[in-house]
């Protein structure tokens, strides 16, 4: 989502048209056609490796199915929690295409170790916070490469996002949309903590979060996110940029809910151009996910000023992870809030998009786990 609220110019409304994605551009029709012995032995490897992973997935699948320890139920919850289970199987989150000349994954290497670390934290649970646009379901990889390593994990849709039903252009307030969040934390028990981790417009949310609730929230973590000081609304940093990013503007999408005479409502983003400005580094599934996915932006709490305190608020150390190949945020307004609003320590993760849980799942988990493991700040 980024900075989708910068520019309040209305422009023509635009088509939610877009071309299918090809996933396999390679393959032409002459391609598969060919009768050439060196292309055809290829592509019998190529089937043959499919095949063998199909089988070892398949036993895998039925053993944990026989044990008990893969469920199967989808959750309807607002807020997505990690399986008090044994491990998830992990995916990969390469963009490369797999070559036949790669060895064979068994299904033992499918399954990642436990941190040993991690029981020893202050706390090893992680509550991660969508951007705006997006929800809950972002954050898949994610989840699975942290519950792996023995963490506690849960993703909450705010108002009006992911599987929440409630209408977007209803929302009128920051606490309304940020209300699945704290509700969560409310119910947290007595001296139990979180580290919050928030993605683009979720940094403002979890900043209004941590002033209410700073002795539940160990750590924070900024991803490509608002991190803003007091008194300043999202609106007010994400504008710094707006003249700059044509892109952004193109994509903007205003909807009036209340009519046309009446200030917009929320704002959608233009599907075809959402690769270019989210999603430039990012695998085609991933997009294809996020293009039936994403919903529109709440504008009421986007335009809300934040009111943060020292005793509050500061008292959470807070930690940046810089996005480096984002074109929603880019990294001078990255670098500009980090300057006005100094973190603990600022992560820089090369070659992500607007999306490091897409381009980036396992550069991010690593950053994740090692600010997890920073000693807490004694107050």
């Amino acid at each position: 989502m980024g900075n989708s609220w910068v520019c309040f110019a209305p422009k023509e409304e635009v088509g939610f048209t877009g071309e299918p994605s090809k996933r396999f551009p390679n393959s032409s029709r002459k391609a598969r056609t060919s009768s050439s012995p060196s292309k055809n032995k290829g592509k019998l490897d190529e089937d043959a490796f499919i095949q063998q992973q199909a089988i070892a997935a398949a036993l895998l699948f039925r053993h944990h199915q026989q044990n008990g320890s893969l469920s199967l139920s989808r959750s309807t919850s607002l807020v997505f929690p990690s399986s008090p289970g044994p491990k998830k199987l992990s995916k990969s989150s390469s963009s490369r295409q797999r070559s036949r000349f790669d060895s064979l994954i068994q299904p033992h290497q499918l399954v990642i170790d436990k941190d040993p670390n991690v029981d020893a934290l202050e706390t090893n649970h992680f509550v991660l916070v969508h951007g705006g646009g997006f929800g809950a379901w972002c954050w898949y990889k994610i989840m699975t490469l942290l519950e792996e390593g023995g963490y506690r994990v849960d993703a909450v849709d705010l108002t009006g996002a992911g599987i929440h039903s409630f209408d977007t252009n209803s929302i009128a307030s920051l606490a309304q949309y940020v209300k699945p969040l704290t509700d969560f934390l409310e119910k947290l028990g007595d001296g139990e903590k979180v580290i919050l981790a928030g993605h683009d417009f979720g940094g403002a949310c979890i900043s209004y979060a941590m002033e209410l609730f700073p002795s539940k929230i160990s750590k924070a973590i900024f991803i490509a996110a608002a991190m803003l000081s007091s008194g300043q609304s999202t609106l007010d940093m994400f504008s710094q940029q707006a003249a700059s990013n044509d892109l952004m503007r193109q994509a903007q999408i205003f909807l009036y809910a209340n009519g046309k005479d009446q200030a917009p409502t929320a704002i959608d983003l233009d599907k075809t151009l959402v690769k270019d400005l989210l999603f430039n580094q990012s695998p085609a599934k991933d997009i294809t996910l996020a293009l039936v996915s994403m919903r529109p932006i709440p504008l009421a709490p986007v335009m809300e000023k934040l009111s943060l305190s020292d005793e509050d608020y500061g008292s959470v150390q807070r930690f940046y992870i810089v996005t480096q190949e984002d074109c929603a945020i880019p990294v001078s307004l990255q670098e500009s809030m980090i300057e006005i609003n100094p973190p603990e320590q600022v992560f820089w993760l090369k070659g992500s998009d607007h999306a490091p849980f897409f381009s980036r799942p396992q550069s991010l988990h690593k950053v994740l786990v090692e600010i997890a493991q920073i000693p807490s700040k004694q107050v």
